[in-house]
């Protein structure tokens, strides 16, 4: 069986790890899908998904902060982004994260470790974006 939902994420700043592991666990366990596989893709080219720690808060916004130091807006090392957008630093960072991951299912629940949590990320918001999940496996 596949399941498929949509979900959308309002970002409030430019860049932004948001945790999003509620929204996920919630449709898994509406799928009913006992063993299986969950992919969340994000179809954006300046956003992403990540898993990363959810215990402490403090480490979404070090990553956002490291993000931009490591690859500023204007772009840095004596070079100059040339896309006309000005947004090439966020393409660079979603490139990084990457625009899905996959998560296993077993006996319905979501096999995350003790501190991951499922992180959507902003490089280019505020925004309105979209968040793609596939549910698939037996009930």
């Amino acid at each position: 069986m596949i399941i498929f939902e949509e979900f959308r994420v309002k970002t409030p700043q430019r860049e932004i790890l948001m945790e999003i592991t509620s929204d996920i666990k919630m449709i898994v366990r509406s799928s009913n899908i006992k063993e299986g596989v969950c992919r969340v893709f994000v179809p954006h080219t300046t956003a992403g998904i990540t898993i990363n720690e959810n215990a402490d808060k403090s480490v979404m916004k070090d990553v956002a902060n490291y993000l931009s130091k490591l690859i500023p807006k204007g772009g840095s090392l004596g070079y100059s982004f040339k896309h006309i957008e000005g947004n090439s630093d966020a393409h660079i960072k979603s490139s990084l994260t990457g625009p899905s991951i996959e998560i296993l299912i077993h006996k319905g629940n979501l096999m995350l470790g003790t501190w991951q949590g499922i992180m959507f990320t902003e490089y280019d918001g505020p925004r309105n974006r979209k968040v793609l999940v596939q549910v698939e496996g037996e009930s």
